[in-house]
């Protein structure tokens, strides 16, 4: 069903009626987290009022899924070198392996040495040597060392080592695996040694063929490359660990394509986890991580876990990201210098609320950036549940000139610590319990289709850091803001308001020769702000038929349009209060 999602939105005109209801719950230890009640209003205590919403937003899941075909569209694929490309390079020379069966031997430059169910093969500086392995070993590992590059072939081979690596390259040369067409591998380590990762590599990690992969880390980690690791496509790969992270690289990881699937459930473990950068060009990607917060004793600081965490950039350019983090201070993506999105289809869920250890706290966030977030393409969903949740944050500026973008948080929707720039795409945002679009810096809005929704007084819809000098500058784009703008806003371009708005009902916005239908929410701030380069006109109660699905099924671009009734506007100047020209609330609601 997940790679249909898009495709369903796109055929059809979607009118749901679903809400997200969390229930809410203590665990009695130092984590906070508050979830929301069957009618929509928070069991924070002290807090104000809230939004909800409907839609498929509130309601895709992410699951396990290692059968459904990978997605076809890709981009370039990214090697950082041409020798890492398998077919650029020879490995004529096969040394078969029989785990079920070791034996000593030494042939073609290769020496095999058995100590139990230990193999080790060491090819010294033999050039061309493919290692092929097949059977099984309940106590057993295959260790390879050597000076020259080489392929390992991976032909139903299952191996367990309850003391170490199963699959030990100690070889500081590029490693080849073939996972081999038709053939299902394991790998497994026990609790009993100091390794890095059930399979372990020392140099660089390519990963190449149809098959199957399945490996699993009790003592660290499931995959670790102390260089970059490679993924390409036709790959199928299953990491899990219970100890520390599902996938580890030091200098970088490269999804070309592949299925790949990640579970971990350590605290503040991460499922794909890179001290440098992380590329995805393909392929669909499933992380799943269950574990909570905990505290770092080395760095004082409160740390939760993690679907995706690099210590450098993150870039998607094409590819499926389906990612879930259901502990507390979890975290989808998680990247320490600018994060870029240029196409693929990002989903994201968080579940858990905030992690607080020894007055320091983590918070769970969708996408959470120290650098830039730059977002030119591509489908980005996200949905956070739990307390202070935020959905996408940057500690820097925010760039969005394509794409769609949807979130549906607990906390602020979309926020950046500098200032906020949207000059193109589609974006959705709702702040359960706070702002839609919220910028610590300015808000330029130039171009675009924003529909933003706040949880109602004190908080607005689309809301720049005015206390600090900054402003909300709107030069141009489609905005309709439900909850207003913020005062003090420098409005180039005209905006209206409704006098009231009902909830639960579509609307239908037309600027020139365009169409936006939107469904209200349920729940939320007080003016309804419409604005578009050309006067816009209302009408709410509408029908529609065709178009483009967006934001889940709540908006609809360029449909056939039945029925309503014409809502009156008047001008606008800015603020969520009646003083301010926020207009009413829900007209049901009086």
């Amino acid at each position: 069903m997940k790679t249909m999602i898009k495709m369903m939105l796109l055929a059809s005109t979607v009118m749901m009626t679903s809400c997200l209801a969390d229930d809410p719950f203590s665990d009695g230890s130092n984590n906070w987290d508050y979830s929301w009640g069957d009618n929509g209003s928070t069991t924070t205590p002290g807090s104000g009022s809230s939004s909800t919403t409907t839609g498929e937003l509130t309601t895709f899941s992410v699951s396990i899924d290692q059968t459904s075909a990978e997605p076809t569209t890709t981009a370039s694929e990214y090697l950082p070198d041409e020798e890492d490309a398998l077919e650029n390079n020879s490995f004529t020379t096969e040394v078969t392996i029989d785990m079920s069966n070791p034996t000593a031997f030494t042939e073609n430059g290769v020496e095999v040495t058995v100590n139990g169910g230990h193999i080790t093969a060491n090819h010294g500086s033999t050039k061309n040597i493919c290692y092929v392995l097949s059977g099984t070993t309940t106590n057993g590992s295959f260790t390879v060392v050597g000076d020259k590059k080489y392929e390992v072939k991976l032909n139903n081979v299952n191996i367990t080592n309850p003391d170490s690596a199963a699959l030990n390259l100690l070889s500081g040369k590029r490693a080849y695996i073939m996972l081999v067409e038709g053939t299902s591998n394991t790998l497994s380590d026990g609790t009993g040694g100091s390794q890095k990762g059930a399979l372990y590599c020392k140099g660089k990690l390519f990963f190449n063929g149809n098959g199957k992969l399945s490996v699993t880390g009790n003592t660290n980690n499931a995959i670790h490359s102390a260089d970059y690791i490679v993924f390409r496509k036709g790959n199928n790969i299953y990491a899990n660990s219970t100890a520390n992270h599902g996938i580890k690289a030091n200098d970088g990881i490269f999804i070309n394509g592949g299925i790949i699937n990640v579970e971990v459930s350590a605290e503040a473990a991460k499922g794909i986890n890179c001290e440098s950068n992380i590329i995805v060009n393909g392929g669909r990607t499933t992380v799943i991580t269950t574990g909570g917060g905990t505290y770092d004793t080395e760095d004082n600081e409160a740390k939760g876990a993690a679907c995706i965490k690099a210590d450098s950039a993150f870039t998607i350019n094409a590819g499926e990201l389906w990612l879930k983090s259901t502990g507390n201070g979890g975290k989808g993506i998680n990247v320490d210098t600018e994060a870029n999105f240029t196409g693929g289809n990002v989903y994201i869920v968080t579940e858990g609320g905030q992690y607080k250890s020894n007055n320091d706290t983590s918070s769970p966030k969708g996408i959470k950036a120290d650098g830039n977030i730059n977002i030119s393409g591509g489908a980005i969903w996200v949905r956070t549940n739990g307390y202070n949740g935020e959905g996408i944050e940057t500690k820097s500026a925010m760039n969005i000139s394509g794409g769609e973008v949807a979130v549906y948080a607990y906390d602020d929707a979309i926020n950046s610590k500098g200032d906020m720039t949207i000059t193109g795409g589609y974006v959705y945002a709702q702040g359960k319990n706070n702002d839609g679009l919220d910028a610590n810096g300015n808000i330029y809005i130039k171009g675009g289709l924003i529909y933003a929704i706040c949880s109602g007084s004190p908080e607005v819809a689309i809301d720049a850091n005015t206390e600090g000098g900054k402003k909300l500058y709107l030069t141009g784009g489609t905005v309709v803001a439900v909850g207003g703008l913020e005062n003090g806003s420098s409005l180039s371009q005209a905006c209206y308001q409704a006098s009231s708005w009902s909830k639960n009902t579509w609307y239908t916005m037309t600027y020139d020769s365009n169409t936006f239908s939107f469904k209200t929410p349920s729940s939320g701030g007080n003016a309804l702000v419409i604005s578009s380069a050309a006067t816009p006109t209302l009408s709410s109660g509408t029908t529609v038929s065709g178009g483009t699905s967006i934001f889940g099924g709540i908006g609809m671009m360029s449909g056939s349009v039945s029925n309503g009734t014409s809502v009156s506007l008047s001008s606008y100047t800015g603020g969520n209060g009646m003083g301010g020209g926020g207009g009413f609330g829900p007209g049901d609601w009086h």
